[in-house]
């Protein structure tokens, strides 16, 4: 993991994001590098992780290339470039099956902290 990922991560679970996975796509996708997934439990709180990964990775010196669905608050998608944080609401989740669509993928699953 680079340390971008490291951090969005670190930024996902200061606003208590559950079932955070990190996948690499290095070998499968010319696209992205990794791809990091986390869970929130309500569209508000989608909406505060994705917002808070982005204040931080701001305040670091990073933007993002695109943002997706930050105002609906069910599948929030912020796109780094090399890596690209989902943040979901968990039926959104259950629904795409990111991690079973990218199954070749070699996945890190976090414990919730």
């Amino acid at each position: 993991m680079t340390p971008e990922v490291r951090r969005a991560v670190r930024y996902a679970r200061e606003r208590k994001a559950a079932d955070l996975a990190v996948l690499d796509l290095r070998h499968l996708s010319a696209a992205t590098d990794f791809f990091v997934i986390a869970t929130g439990r309500s569209d508000i709180q989608v909406r505060a992780i994705a917002e808070h990964i982005l204040d931080s990775a701001k305040r670091d010196g990073s933007r993002p290339d695109h943002v997706e669905g930050l105002k609906e608050g069910r599948w929030v998608l912020l796109d780094y470039i090399d890596h690209v944080v989902h943040v979901f609401h968990p039926a959104v989740r259950d629904f795409y099956r990111l991690e079973a669509l990218w199954g070749d993928a070699r996945s890190t699953v976090l414990e919730d902290a």
